[in-house]
């Protein structure tokens, strides 16, 4: 097989989408499900004139949070990974030929006889010992690498868009059509996401749709609850 046709069926594998994937679907799903339960909520406690305030500080204040939340946690990652890979370097600086056991135990326990396994081991050690460590021990890829501000950036934006789609029910002419179009907005919003997280992630469309949907809707009916209490109440 030529490799330009190797590299290309590699290509079709999503693991290296992970970490911004991860960020935006959770980004969009909660930008629709926090601006629509907000929104729900101020409307259900009787309070319509704050819609369109709710709304836009809603979906502001809560880009900002899921872009600092994914940056620090992101991060954090990071710093997990950067600490392992020093003290793989101080591992192999002491103890080489302990390393190298260590490596060779690793091949043998994913099914090489020993005399390959060995035979393995030396030829990655001479190659990039940390190298082989890293992927073989430590399960870290090039290609899988935590990056904190693509996945803030991808949290943040698909948030605001997510976001906006409920929000548009805010321009409705009455309070009731207001709180019928920004759940409809939410539910359509709700569709659209896991329509495309599935397609992105490669997986069937009517579990991760039916997943998102249901999860979000009952998130919109709890805040509804409470919205209707506080106005029952008169708190």
């Amino acid at each position: 097989m030529p490799l330009e046709e190797v590299y290309q069926r590699n290509l079709e594998h999503r693991t290296h989408r992970a970490g911004w994937l991860r960020a935006a679907v959770l980004g969009a799903n909660d930008g629709v499900v926090s601006t629509a339960s907000l929104m729900i909520g101020v409307s259900a406690a009787n309070a319509p004139k704050f819609l369109v305030t709710a709304g836009i500080a809603g979906i502001v204040a809560g880009a900002m949070s899921m872009a600092v939340g994914e940056y620090v946690s992101v991060r954090s990652q990071n710093d997990i990974e950067e600490s392992d890979r020093l003290l793989e370097i101080q591992h192999l600086a002491v103890a080489p030929e302990a390393e190298l056991l260590e490596l060779e135990h690793i091949y043998i326990n994913r099914g090489l006889s020993q005399e390959l396994a060995h035979e393995v081991a030396v030829a990655m050690h001479e190659r990039d010992p940390l190298e082989a460590h890293l992927r073989d021990e430590l399960g870290q890829h090039p290609h899988t690498k935590a990056r904190p501000v693509q996945a803030s950036v991808a949290s943040a934006s698909s948030f605001i868009i997510g976001g906006i789609i409920p929000f548009l029910g805010a321009f409705a002419p009455t309070a009731g059509a207001k709180a019928l179009s920004i759940v409809a907005f939410a539910v359509a919003g709700l569709i659209a996401t896991g329509i495309i997280s599935a397609k992105s992630s490669g997986s069937p469309l009517v579990k991760p749709t039916l997943r998102v949907i249901i999860g979000g809707c009952l998130g919109m009916a709890i805040t509804a609850g409470i919205g209707a209490l506080v106005n029952i109440s008169g708190i």
